[in-house]
């Protein structure tokens, strides 16, 4: 089997090393297609470097643009590969723009595709990667679903054929790394912090950072933060800071530390050591609860509800109040700060890309690995 794995920013990279692995311990060296989405430096190749993913076999440098711009030049240019390689499979993870476009490109070119992490849904079709991932998952022929939950979502939408729970590769990713981050990342001596001494935050979804209110509210709730507080700042966050005017108020907070985008064991470090995460993304809210870190998501909705479910997240919007609530019963409530670290993992035992690549060899050997007419009920 020749399978073709697109991908295109941080969070993409760090749940198909495991996939990417699998195959390789199988004799099966995947095609890499990086599309540049993330196109800084350290957004993107550090990440490669630390997971020891440096054999990429097409970067198109589609770098950033408009939702569409940004879309439709990735898709073209993963056109141009598709038809010089011939993937039997194309890989996509998750909900970003290069998905899409990964798999516009693929099932139009009647390539089949395997969407990993199938099946979630925040319902708010406000967010660019609610769109993304509802395309994607009624284009593909395989969906990976993380979760029981996740295949409901699917089976409400009327998609029942060629899907499989495997866990989330997320856990496999975190399970192989956060000892080897330990060792090999001094992250803790470079920025003066102790274990669970700090607070670790991350924000630059286009909810909270496009509108000027709403980076306000933000910055307003920075400013209010109890504990010493490291940020490692998304290049658009800081984009948008200067652009309305709030980045000086921001290098002024004192105890709030904001450096550049991180590599992923320095990052993955900082989350173990963590006393509390603050974030808008959804692969930190799956790794906060794997490493045991209570999590407050900077957002009104989440499409990894299991997190909330289990009670190791919450969610607190951009409230200042109620992020204030939450960190006052972390910092005063021992039996609080317990529970939500010790909220149980749902995304699995750490052996979904494992999994994942069996499936796909067993479909393949049995020519089911093929663009079907029809599929849905």
């Amino acid at each position: 089997m020749k399978p073709a794995i697109v991908f295109g920013t941080r969070p993409e990279i760090i749940k198909l090393a495991p996939v990417i692995r699998a195959f390789e311990n199988r004799g099966i060296t995947p095609l890499l297609v990086h599309t540049g989405q993330h196109y800084d430096y350290e957004m993107s190749r550090v990440f490669l470097e630390d997971l020891e993913l440096d054999g990429i076999d097409y970067h198109l440098e589609v770098g950033s643009g408009t939702q569409a711009e940004q879309t439709g030049t990735a898709m073209i240019k993963i056109e141009g590969v598709l038809i010089g390689e011939r993937p039997d499979v194309v890989l996509v993870q998750g909900d970003t723009n290069t998905v899409l476009a990964g798999a516009l490109a693929s099932v139009k070119l009647k390539i089949p595709v395997a969407h990993i992490e199938a099946g979630l849904r925040s319902f708010d079709r406000t967010m660019p990667e609610e769109i993304n991932r509802i395309l994607t998952d009624h284009v593909s022929e395989v969906l990976f679903a993380p979760t029981a939950e996740a295949k409901k979502n699917l089976k409400r939408e009327g998609i029942t054929d060629g899907v499989y729970v495997v866990g989330n590769t997320i856990v496999d990713a975190v399970l192989q790394n956060s000892e080897v981050a330990e060792r090999k990342s001094n992250i803790l001596e470079r920025l003066d912090l102790d274990p669970k001494g700090y607070l670790l935050i991350t924000a630059h979804r286009a909810e909270n950072t496009d509108r000027k209110e709403n980076l306000e509210r933000l910055v307003e709730i920075l400013e209010s933060l109890p504990m010493k507080t490291v940020y490692p700042m998304h290049p658009r966050t800081r984009r948008r800071l200067e652009e309305f005017g709030l980045w000086e108020r921001v290098m002024r907070i004192e105890g709030v530390l904001v450096t550049r985008p991180l590599g992923y064991l320095d990052f993955l470090k900082l989350e173990k050591n963590a006393f509390a995460i603050l974030t808008d993304s959804g692969g930190i809210q799956e790794e906060a609860i794997i490493l045991n870190v209570p999590c407050l998501t900077l957002r009104y909705n989440t499409e990894r509800p299991e997190t909330v479910k289990v009670g190791g997240n919450v969610l607190v919007g951009l409230e200042k109040e109620r992020v204030l609530k939450y960190l006052s019963k972390l910092l005063n409530e021992p039996e609080f700060y317990e529970k939500m670290a010790n909220a149980p993992n749902p995304f699995g035992d750490g052996k979904s890309g494992e999994r994942i690549v069996h499936i796909l060899l067993e479909l393949y050997k049995m020519k089911e690995l093929k663009v079907r007419s029809s599929r849905f009920i």
